[in-house]
């Protein structure tokens, strides 16, 4: 399938990480691509992400999968959704829905979630840290915008879910099989199901933040480092006042630390291997198979042209 009424260059110019988009009818002949009953099989299987919401007399909860069976039998009438992560790495006709999302990096692709909610099921009004499509599939459901929310935004004490304290919508739709809402980070949203069957497709994006990056990068030096490597000063003089940390001393530590954390070299390497890393330990055991979906891989240029390959957290240039 592809995208219809849909121009990439306008909306990578006037929507991406700026504004909602609501494009009716967004895909060219849409077909759901997967039963809600294999989603629920998927629930039910072990090493696949799952998580299964209620909402009872404003009561969230939360259960995590893999859920046996017979759960889906005892759900009752309250509100319910049911949430499967990485269906693209299961599902070739799910793995196909990014095909056309590929004017985005792929190292900026997540991947797709999928949702089977029941009359007035959802997740809450919450906001999320990064870009998501959000493709209707199957039924209907209700999507609420609200603002653009900051780490100040007061949230409902949850264990589980980052739930919006307050929530006022703007905007309102609801979307049919084949519409699609973008929406872009940390604006609140909220979506309800609309009558039984509602199945949505998330396409989210990866957006590290600052202290994952240094937190990782500094890990991946750490333990490059010699114990010898020492600071050294064969230069000192005689101290004027010896609880003073001298500039001398301050400009030599601090060059320490920023020549090895200042290399783009080291971190181009290694933010290729980190960055195409699987995020299940099951697909690090795919091999690295191109045709695999669960398969990450990317390239970047050296300074010199050299294209460095890495497929599943590994460089594969022949240079380690």
């Amino acid at each position: 399938m592809n995208l219809s009424n849909f121009d990439v260059d306008t909306f990578l110019r006037d929507y991406w990480q700026k504004k909602p988009l609501l494009i009716r009818g967004a895909w060219d002949g849409w077909a759901n691509p997967l039963d809600p009953d294999e989603l629920a099989g998927l629930a039910c299987e072990e090493g696949v992400e799952s998580r299964l919401i209620t909402l009872k007399r404003a009561d969230w909860r939360v259960e995590a999968g893999p859920l046996p069976e017979e759960r889906f039998g005892r759900l009752g009438k309250a509100p319910y959704t049911l949430l499967v992560q990485a269906v693209d790495h299961h599902v070739p006709e799910v793995a196909a829905l990014l095909d056309p999302f590929r004017f985005v990096p792929d190292w900026r692709i997540d991947d797709v979630m999928v949702s089977y909610a029941s009359d007035g099921g959802g997740v809450g009004p919450h906001f999320d840290q990064y870009d998501v499509f959000l493709i209707q599939g199957l039924g209907r459901r209700r999507w609420q915008i609200g603002g653009v929310c900051t780490d100040d935004t007061p949230l409902l004490p949850h264990d589980d879910l980052r739930l919006l304290a307050a929530f006022e919508p703007v905007e309102e739709w609801v979307l049919e099989p084949g519409d699609m809402l973008y929406v872009p980070p940390r604006v609140a949203h909220n979506g309800v199901a609309v009558g039984a069957d509602c199945m949505t497709y998330s396409v989210g994006f990866r957006a590290p933040a600052r202290s994952e990056l240094i937190a990782h990068f500094c890990d991946h030096i750490l333990a490059e480092l010699d114990d010898d490597d020492r600071y050294a000063d064969p230069g000192l003089t005689a101290a004027a006042d010896p609880r003073e940390i001298t500039a001398e001393a301050l400009d030599a530590l601090h060059a320490m630390v920023l020549d090895k954390l200042g290399d783009r070299a080291t971190f181009a390497r290694w933010f290729g291997s980190y960055v195409t890393t699987p995020k299940y330990d099951d697909d690090a055991d795919a091999g690295g198979d191109p045709a695999d979906p669960a398969t990450r891989a990317a390239f970047i240029r050296d300074a010199d042209g050299t294209r460095l390959e890495f497929v599943n957290g590994k460089c594969v240039d022949g240079r380690g």
